[in-house]
């Protein structure tokens, strides 16, 4: 069994975002959390609840299993 990446989540969710040319700003608005807890979670310094996960995996239109690392697509 896979133990969950930090730093696979981060990366992922830095180049989501990056890729969408989000700022901080309109993503965390979406999710419902603070710029800092935002960056602490691209810069490995903290992880999301699941329900976090689930509302960035909606707005990113991927899956919680791509977002985790359990798929490459």
């Amino acid at each position: 069994m896979r133990e969950f990446d930090q730093k696979i989540f981060s990366e992922r969710l830095r180049d989501l975002r990056q890729g969408k040319n989000l700022s901080f700003g309109k993503l965390q608005g979406y999710v419902g959390i603070s710029d800092s807890a935002l960056n602490d979670w691209e810069n490995c310094k903290r992880t999301p609840t699941i329900d976090k996960v689930f509302k960035l995996a909606q707005f990113f239109d991927v899956s919680i299993d791509y977002l985790v690392g359990l798929k490459d697509y």
